[in-house]
């Protein structure tokens, strides 16, 4: 955490200065803008409100692992330019794998920007916007290594009731396709009980679901030498009073050990659900991908998973024609998702990531063949997670309440949770008023292939402590005080951690 000393109020004439922070890529990079924003909070930076086109500061959390990451970065930043130039004093930084990798050539080719700041010292941030404000010049500051990990800083989180938890920061792999390793360094975990302390206090604050993060998450302990300490972080999770949900993303299948299997099946609060990236069924991909692992041994962690975890749903990341893909190689990824079954795949077309051996490589596939493999692996995998779905009709679940997650629910008159397994189910609202981070019980009536309804009436409804931190985080932005417990505030748009990765991450070396 930046000192006292290095803090300046971001306060002028006018009042107190406000931020904006705009995030694309992995979950890595969301929590990372949660903690972004708690040092500009903790600096005197107000968030400024949701929608607002400018704010006073306007930050990018970029991401590297597309191919046409720089050219969206540029265009924000050149729709910005007349606006900062129009707003006296506006500041526009530009932060993440991307600022790590092209440093200085970001305040080439957009002078206007201010600050320029890595992936290692986003603690430095708000020093580096009162340097630039002071010298009147851009400040760019590219640390090699971690400052501090990223627990040490204040951190505005996004949810009430679920909360990211990093438990190592960078990636000992060499995936040809990812350049996250070279942007986030060598693996660095925490100290086991860093990670608990840190759990203990969110759960006091009301949280009851965490989701355990890392770049390669099973692989933690590699770095403090205990090759089991993850099966026992997951264990120690289960022993914290209040806490109800455990889920963590993403493994790697080479760490994927019967110990870390046992620990989710013995450890009631673990939840039954697992994202683990596949990429490419493969094993003449798998190779040139660098990814040590084989389709056997993938699918044989997902028997042992399923054999311990009857309800488990599992889901992946698969990219399609990466160089060198022929169409067996594709029938053999067709082949692995018929076996696993999965409830859900977040599906990739393959494409030149700069700075990654792969971007090398003979045997680029045409665009029109890599788009046919999509569509037909797509079209398998909708099929697949109907039938999945399909299954869960009858069963009587716990669902988490979720706030913004279903677009439809003022129409449909409807609320929406999360299943322990994580499937999102829409149910019908209760006479009971019920708020997110409280837990109702429903009956499954009917399946699609992205989610499930309960159309039925709610069977039961648990008020939480979750829900109480809801209720009061709301009062407070609102600027009136805690509602006794009873009074639903209503249902803001305002995003929630999502335990599964979203589609446009594919950081890869997972």
């Amino acid at each position: 955490m930046t000192s006292s000393s290095d803090r300046s109020p971001a306060v002028d004439v006018q009042g107190t200065k406000s931020y904006a922070i705009r995030t694309y890529g992995c979950q890595m990079n969301v929590h990372d803008s949660e903690r972004l924003a708690g040092l500009l909070e903790d600096a005197g930076y107000v968030r400024a409100p949701e929608g607002a086109d400018v704010a006073d500061v306007v930050v990018f959390n970029t991401c590297a692992v597309r191919e046409n990451a720089d050219n969206k970065l540029y265009g924000n930043l050149g729709h910005l330019a007349p606006k900062k130039a129009a707003r006296p004093g506006m500041q526009i930084a530009v932060g993440g794998c991307l600022a790590q990798k092209d440093r200085d050539t970001i305040v080439k080719k957009a002078p206007w920007v201010d600050v320029v700041f890595g992936t290692h010292n986003i603690g430095k941030l708000p020093v580096l916007l009162e340097r630039a404000r002071v010298r009147e010049e851009a400040q760019v500051e590219i640390a090699e290594s971690l400052e501090a990990f990223p627990s040490t800083l204040p951190t505005r989180r996004e949810s009430a009731y679920a909360a990211w938890v990093s438990v190592s920061v960078g990636c000992n792999n060499t995936c040809t396709f990812c350049i996250v390793p070279a942007l986030r360094g060598k693996e660095k975990d925490r100290r086991p009980g860093d990670i608990l302390a840190e759990i203990e206090a969110l759960v006091a604050e009301g949280v009851s679901e965490i989701t355990l993060l890392g770049q390669n998450v099973n692989a933690y302990g590699s770095d403090i030498g205990d090759r089991e300490a993850f099966s026992k972080l997951l264990r120690a999770c289960g022993r914290i009073e209040g806490l109800e949900r455990v889920r963590f993303t993403s493994p790697h299948p080479r760490d994927f050990t019967d110990d870390v299997i046992a620990a989710m099946a013995e450890t009631p609060n673990v939840m039954p659900q697992l994202h683990m990236p596949l990429q490419s069924g493969s094993d003449t991909v798998l190779k040139a991908m660098r990814r040590s692992y084989r389709q056997e041994r993938y699918l044989g962690i997902i028997e042992k998973v399923r054999a311990a975890i009857p309800h488990a749903a599992i889901s992946t990341d698969i990219i399609v024609g990466f160089p060198g893909e022929t169409d067996e190689d594709f029938e053999q990824t067709l082949h692995v998702v018929r076996e696993a079954r999965f409830a859900q795949a977040f599906t990739f077309q393959y494409s030149k990531r700069p700075g990654t051996p792969a971007a090398e490589m003979d045997g680029q596939i045409p665009k029109k063949v890599v788009q046919e493999r999509y569509e037909r692996l797509v079209a398998l995998q909708e099929e697949i997670s109907w039938e999945e779905n399909k299954k869960q009709v009858g069963r009587t679940l716990e669902l988490m309440v979720a706030e913004g997650e279903g677009r439809k629910d003022d129409s449909t008159h409807r609320l929406s949770g999360r299943a322990p397994d994580n499937r999102l189910v829409h149910f019908t609202k209760p006479d009971q008023e019920v708020r997110p981070g409280d837990v109702v019980t429903v009956e499954i009536t009917y399946a699609a292939p992205h989610h499930l309804l309960a159309e039925g009436p709610v069977l039961d409804v648990r008020r939480t402590r979750a829900g109480d931190a809801w209720e009061k985080r709301n009062a407070e932005k609102a600027g009136k005080p805690a509602q006794p417990a009873g009074v639903l505030l209503g249902l803001p748009k305002i995003g929630v951690p999502e335990p599964l990765p979203a589609a446009t991450s594919g950081c890869g070396c997972d």
